[in-house]
């Protein structure tokens, strides 16, 4: 199996490198996201559940604020955008728009890169397509000055030795098209966290207000 990936990636000709350069840089980019994105999630879940959470439903806002400025986590940093809000009374809406803002400023660093993986998938498409068209060229520019008998078998060869860079085009592009899916979607897990977690404390608040007013 070995040898016929080897002949297959020498009968494409050169533009098989670039495209194996770009599937490399793609898969390092998606590699790096997945392993990023699963450490913001474990530290996250365990800076909430283990911290913040717990002095929320004591109402010890001044601790969860401090547990939230000594993370240097993500969702420390937007539940500690609403919880300073909060000690400095301030209504509802303003602890919500204060933890919007933080979610914003974190937002970029889960989506780092990320976006990458789709143009890469497009160059590489592109690229086989490319390379196809400039071994199709050079087939029939071959060709025209053959011999008659041998024009027919000359030229399928060509032709399926062109096809060789569209082939391994798609093969790179699927895969990071797959990667860019699966990376949306696990940014997508993580700022939903973020919100549940602004739900939960935008509730907590009401409860207090709502006990005060009893």
């Amino acid at each position: 199996m070995f040898d016929t990936i080897v002949r297959f990636f020498q009968q494409g000709g050169s533009f098989m490198y670039p495209i194996a350069l770009v599937l490399a840089i793609g898969l390092a980019i998606a590699l790096e996201r997945f392993v990023y994105l699963a450490a913001v999630r474990r530290k996250n879940r365990r800076v909430y559940e283990q911290g913040i959470l717990p002095l929320l439903r004591k109402r010890d806002y001044s601790r969860a604020m401090q547990a939230a400025s000594s993370s240097d986590s993500a969702i420390a940093s937007v539940m500690g955008a609403g919880i300073s809000r909060l000690l400095s009374q301030h209504r509802r809406e303003e602890i919500e728009y204060a933890m919007e803002e933080g979610l914003m400023e974190v937002l970029p660093r889960l989506e780092k890169r990320t976006q990458y993986l789709a143009t890469l998938a497009n160059i590489s498409t592109l690229l086989g397509l490319l390379g196809t068209i400039i071994g199709l060229i050079a087939a029939f520019t071959a060709v025209a000055s053959a011999d008659p008998s041998q024009k027919a078998s000359l030229l399928s060869q060509s032709i399926s030795v062109a096809m060789n860079t569209t082939a391994f085009g798609l093969m790179s592009a699927i895969p990071l098209l797959m990667f860019h899916a699966l990376l949306q979607t696990r940014t997508n897990e993580i700022v939903d966290s973020f919100e549940m977690a602004g739900v939960k404390l935008l509730n907590i608040v009401s409860e207090q207000a709502d006990a005060a007013g009893h």
